[in-house]
């Protein structure tokens, strides 16, 4: 990740490492990657699409440079995400819907704000640009007959093509660990794909994730999970690959497991179990939440294992059930039998 990031700057203007080496102490390595992306995708749209831009390159650009952009030229920036080339002699598009402007605007938004802070700039146009509104989804999670379901699958395998049998046979214990930490944690992909193994203390049934912002805090897991995870920790140990400073869940090229690589082994499982769901790990992360806040009915309690800064986000999320648990109050009391 870190090697990707890397690579990621060297392609925009020098004066941009300032910019991310401020942002270390509070965020994580995946938000900067995506910050490196946004903002390649932002430069690349200034030399293509603003007249001041165009015919530069990184190499010529200065921080003083960033004073020429405009208020319109954010708004045309927004417009052009909606559908652009980032190589247009490949012929291959890219769209970014609403959630994807509205990530892109607030890199853009820190961008600016770093700058002007400097003193770079004396005036954040950023500020004037509206925010992309987002609609509310509807949450997607699990019911208990299909989280059963999934870890039936992913123990046998039934459902899977012979090919991803055969990875399966490879897999099947590492996967159960991965989909077990999911669903009784309910910690983001982002988190899991980044702890070592010496992150994980079963004195305590307890290990350390970096959170959004850098934060890094203490959470617990079962009896189940702590089975889960020493099984796969003493497969690791009999292929030689077990030391305290690896990571904890590795690929099939014995490297740290991907982001896209945990995605897609839970919708491999997923769509078996519960065909009629696009279930990611955010879905399994709601998934607990929801029975987080069924078992507990305490918001707060959910919105600090979660993470959330803000328990007006976890209430946003999981009002649904406050409602069906006012509808279940309004029949407990029958007054004729």
């Amino acid at each position: 990740m870190t090697i990707r990031l890397r690579e990621t700057i060297k392609e925009l203007p020098r004066f941009v490492n300032g910019f991310f080496i401020a942002l270390e102490n509070n965020t994580t390595i995946l938000t900067r990657v995506n910050y490196a992306s946004d903002l390649k995708v932002f430069f690349d749209f200034l030399y293509a699409e603003v007249p001041y831009y165009s015919g530069k390159d990184a190499a010529d650009l200065k921080e003083t440079d960033l004073a020429a952009i405009t208020v319109d030229d954010l708004y045309l920036f927004m417009d052009y995400l909606s559908l652009y080339a980032p190589d247009p002699e490949s012929g291959r598009y890219i769209e970014n819907h609403e959630r994807g402007k509205a990530r892109k605007i607030a890199c853009l938004r820190s961008f600016f704000k770093y700058f002007y802070k400097k003193s770079i700039l004396d005036k954040n146009v950023c500020q004037l640009l509206d925010t992309p509104k987002l609609h509310e989804k509807p949450i997607i999670r699990l019911e208990p007959e299909e989280m059963t379901a999934l870890l039936d699958v992913v123990e046998h395998g039934e459902g899977l093509s012979d090919k991803q049998k055969q990875y399966h046979k490879r897999t099947v214990v590492r996967d159960m660990a991965i989909i077990v930490l999911f669903l009784t944690t309910g910690i983001r992909v982002s988190e899991l794909i980044s702890l070592n193994i010496r992150d994980i203390d079963f004195r305590n049934r307890s290990f350390v994730v970096t959170r959004k912002g850098g934060n890094r805090v203490m959470l617990y897991f079962d009896e189940e999970t702590e089975a889960a995870l020493e099984k796969y920790l003493d497969e690791r140990k009999v292929a030689g690959t077990y030391s305290l400073t690896s990571p904890l869940f590795l690929s099939m090229q014995d490297k740290r497991i991907t982001v896209r690589a945990v995605e897609n082994m839970v919708k491999k499982y997923a769509s078996i179990a519960a065909p009629l769901k696009k279930i990611s790990p955010h879905k399994l992360r709601s998934t607990f939440g929801t029975m987080l806040y069924g078992e507990t009915g305490d918001i707060y309690l959910v919105a600090d294992v979660l993470g959330h800064k803000d328990v007006n986000t976890t209430r946003k999320h999981y009002a649904a059930m406050s409602e069906d648990n006012r509808r279940r109050a309004s029949k407990a009391i029958k007054l004729r039998k």
